[in-house]
């Protein structure tokens, strides 16, 4: 049996389910093949403005509290979020409660109205939020990795912008990025859990006269300089140091994802991990370290991030660098790999065992890749990675890239770090 289905209204929008009949709640979602990457310099961050504003009153719910009040009177939650790659709204309830929900969220995306006052004030909040973001380096120092990981271009922008271009930010701004990216084509509504009655009939109303042939594209990536180690300081007065330390790797669809998080697992996924081990543990280096792997539809990276002591910084680099090192070296034992694969599909049931988890797994992939796989295919995936694949993906991405390094803390010296890096 499918755990998603597939719909499509007239007008070719795609319409993903997953119904979940044990559950008494539903997710309702719109996700949209559009954010921060779709934007130009002068426009950058308007992705996530929009995000904003579209909770702030539309004709028929003239306020944020107008829309608040209706999803508080049926017991709901509903938010957003944006990334480089896509933007998602949201809104979960009781299954009964569906038709308002969706009416409610798709009147918001549709039909706000932008007031040029409700605009300027909420300059001054998303303002705030970026103070917010470059005061606390934990949540800047993947940031700055991205920018020297991807140089000056969409990818290595900041999700939330820059203040001259919110400060900037007009009506008309919203609305031809809007108008441009928000598309049937790049549109995908998703329901998940308790679905019951005619969805589609519903769904044709409200959305079925969207227009745009969103045939348009971002600006493609351009090439990234591997050849010799990059390094960013973001000079900060600190008492601790973060850091960002990896390689470039593979795309989404690439054929070895599966491997490739493997990889990422068993060097810094859990508590039991080669970097969590070595650098905490052991060593004392670091409260918090993990090793990730992140991916675009054409590129991505596999990094370590860590908080780290400002006395002992080098040797943080300098152990970072060789766990990742090792395992291009070395095969990873069974004992290991298998410890890392339980792990892996482990976090994926936990993940997909709720309404929201499932249909926003199966949306990302709608959304980004063009088609879904059913959650059995995933772990039958990972089940189906080598030690062999293992260490020949380590290979080809630590072996053949050399590392980019991004510190957040009290440091100007950056040949410091590269002499680290180089030896």
């Amino acid at each position: 049996m499918s755990t998603y289905e597939r719909h499509t209204l007239s007008n070719g929008l795609r319409v993903l389910t997953a119904p979940m009949p044990q559950a008494q709640s539903i997710t309702c979602f719109v996700m949209v093949a559009a954010g921060s990457r779709y934007e130009t310099w002068d426009t950058n961050g308007i992705a996530h403005f929009s995000e904003h504003m579209v909770f702030k009153g539309t004709e028929r719910r003239p306020t944020a509290r107008h829309i608040a009040a209706e999803v508080d009177a049926i017991g709901g939650e509903f938010n957003a979020f944006t990334s480089k790659e896509y933007t998602g709204y949201f809104v979960r309830c009781a299954g009964e409660s569906r038709s308002v929900a969706l009416d409610v969220l798709i009147d918001m995306l549709r039909n706000s109205k932008f007031e040029p006052e409700e605009i300027d004030r909420e300059k001054g909040v998303i303002i705030e939020e970026m103070n917010m973001y470059l005061d606390t380096p934990r949540d800047l120092v993947d940031n700055v990795y991205e920018e020297v990981l991807y140089g000056d271009q969409p990818l290595g922008w900041m999700v939330i912008g820059h203040k001259d271009a919110v400060r900037s930010a007009e009506r008309d701004t919203f609305l031809d990025y809007l108008g441009r990216w928000y598309t049937p084509s790049r549109v995908v509504v998703g329901l998940g859990g308790k679905i019951e009655g005619d969805f589609m009939g519903q769904l044709e109303e409200l959305l079925g006269d969207l227009s745009g042939n969103g045939s348009e594209k971002p600006p493609p990536l351009q090439p990234v300089d591997t050849s010799h180690t990059r390094i960013k300081l973001h000079t900060k007065d600190s008492d601790q140091a973060h850091l960002c330390l990896g390689v470039l790797s593979y795309p989404l669809e690439h054929p070895d994802r599966y491997a490739l998080q493997l990889l990422a697992v068993v060097l810094g996924g859990g508590m039991s991990s080669r970097l969590f081990t070595e650098v905490r543990e052991r060593r004392g280096l670091a409260y918090y370290v993990f090793g990730t792997n992140y991916s675009y539809t054409d590129t991505g990276t596999l990094y370590s991030q860590a908080g780290v002591d400002l006395n002992r910084i080098d040797d943080a680099v300098t152990t970072i660098a060789g766990e990742l090192k090792q395992t291009a070296d070395e095969a990873v034992p069974s004992d290991e790999l298998e410890k890392a694969r339980s792990f892996a599909k482990g976090r994926f049931v936990l993940q997909t065992e709720s309404p929201q988890g499932l249909l926003q797994f199966g949306l990302r992939r709608e959304v980004l890749e063009g088609g879904f796989v059913e959650p059995q295919e995933v772990l039958d995936a990972l089940d189906a990675v080598t030690a062999e694949d293992v260490q020949r993906v380590a290979q080809d991405v630590i072996g053949k890239n050399r590392f980019t390094l991004a510190v957040v803390g009290p440091f100007d010296d950056a040949e410091r770090f590269e002499k680290l890096l180089e030896a």
